[in-house]
């Protein structure tokens, strides 16, 4: 490992600067307002792999925003990885809660803050430079592929067909990804499960106008008062979903899986006092970690309607929205539950209002298993780096594509991620640690070292 700390020591500066530059572009996939920023995003991977020691590296159009891949192709006899990350990132919204614009990246005690810093462009970076490392040390020992995309954070809607397109120049022997967390900066974890995803937007209309809310309440529904009563029966007093059909073909955990994965440690205090709440609610008969890793859960996550601004109105609102989630798990079709969900709550629906939901993306869950070839030498890795031996893990979120690689290309992935939980993604001040990013940068190497010494 010793080339490995002295290129990495010689280099992190750089490395860093050239990250910066990859997060200063505001590459928010679902506002089309940024859509020439995705192109800007696009070119800046395209330039990172070739001076990484890429052979070759295009850009490529979907009907939605771009896919940078290059390869580097060193021997077709031997094995190839298939590097998979994304460029865009969410949206900074409310940006009033960011100590620092989110395009902007600073260094603060020891974390750099930006939006993407960890989701995925920090971790993705780490790729590209591993990948540089191995080049310029004459140490890579097999063939790399990368495919950077534009869609993650929208549900990757055009990745699948790209895919199948281009199934002969992604020919592969595994995926790899970094774009998931470690259970703590002193404990190695590797992703072996993703919960699937449906998401929709809703619509509950009442009256053909705002209306005074003393000359009409009381009289007339209110959306968003009807909104949240149907919002209300969609989870029942013991945490389960109540949406018909839900779940039948919703995967079980056998008792034997379910003690292994107890094995993984977990503080329920510090749990809670790290999103400052005093009590945790879940689905009854599981524990805080089956509810994120093994069960499916259902959320809002966004609602409005009526008047928000400073001050009072007295308005009885026409219209209520609702943007609504459902982490699934293995053997939940994500189409299957889009559906049932959108009858189910329009079925619902009082007279007095009329529905419309909506159904925006989703994805279905992934489990990898743990006696491949690839995942051992990720766990090989990690233990070199970190001095002690991964814990296997299912997450609790959800990269919809990654079970559309392995319909579509037949191939498997391993998730080796370097996130933290405290890295607040998706959320203001996003960040992500300095150490994770370095240790990144040295532990992918290492992969690729034991996964081509296991394939001969």
């Amino acid at each position: 490992m010793e080339y490995i700390n002295k290129y990495v020591e010689e280099n992190k500066d750089r490395f860093l600067e050239e990250l910066f530059g990859l997060i200063r572009i505001p590459s928010i996939s679902s506002i089309a307002a940024h859509k020439p920023d995705m192109y800007k995003a696009a070119e800046y991977w395209k330039k990172t792999l070739l001076e990484a020691g890429a052979d070759k590296a295009d850009i490529f159009e979907t009907a939605g925003n771009p896919v940078t891949y290059g390869e580097k192709i060193i021997d077709p006899a031997l094995p190839t990885v298939l590097v998979y990350g994304h460029m865009d990132v969410m949206p900074v919204d409310p940006i009033d809660l960011w100590d620092t614009p989110p395009f902007d990246p600073q260094v603060r005690d020891g974390k750099i803050y930006a939006r993407g810093a960890d989701d995925d462009k920090g971790q993705g970076m780490m790729h590209a430079k591993a990948f540089e490392l191995m080049v310029k040390t004459n140490t890579l020992p097999c063939n790399v592929k990368f495919m950077i995309e534009g869609e993650e954070e929208v549900g990757s809607p055009n990745l699948g067909l790209w895919c199948e397109q281009n199934k002969e120049m992604l020919k592969a022997d595994i995926i790899l990804v970094s774009d998931t967390s470690m259970l703590a900066a002193d404990i190695p974890s590797i992703t072996t499960g993703l919960r699937g995803l449906a998401y929709w937007q809703v619509e509950v209309t009442g009256p053909n106008r705002d209306l005074h809310s003393g000359l009409f309440g009381g009289a007339v529904a209110n959306p968003i008062n009807v909104l949240c009563s149907m919002i209300d029966q969609m989870v029942d007093e013991n945490g389960t979903i109540t949406i018909p059909g839900f779940y039948d073909t919703a995967q079980e955990v056998s008792a034997e899986e379910r003690a292994l994965l107890a094995k993984a440690p977990f503080n329920e205090e510090k749990y809670k006092k790290a999103i400052g709440v005093d009590e945790l609610k879940g689905e009854k008969g599981f524990t805080t970690s089956e509810h994120t890793g093994i069960r499916p859960s259902f959320d809002v996550c966004g609602i409005w309607g009526g008047y928000t601004g400073e001050g009072a109105k007295t308005v009885l609102p026409s219209k209520a929205f609702a943007k609504i989630s459902s982490r699934l798990v293995p053997d939940q079709d994500h189409e299957k539950i889009a559906v049932l969900f959108k009858e189910h709550f329009e079925s619902i629906a009082p007279n007095s209002v009329k529905v419309e939901v909506t159904s925006l993306h989703g994805g279905p869950a992934y489990v990898c298993p743990i006696d491949i070839p690839a995942y051992q030498a990720a766990e090989k890795a990690y233990t070199d780096t970190f001095g002690k031996r991964p814990v296997p893990v299912r997450s609790g979120g959800s990269i919809p594509i990654i079970s559309t690689f392995e319909k579509v290309l037949g191939i498997k992935t391993v998730l080796m991620g370097f996130g933290l939980e405290s890295d607040a993604i998706h959320s203001p001040n996003e960040n992500y640690p300095l150490e994770q990013f370095y240790k990144g940068i040295k532990t992918i190497p290492l992969f690729y070292k034991y996964f081509a010494e296991m394939s001969k």
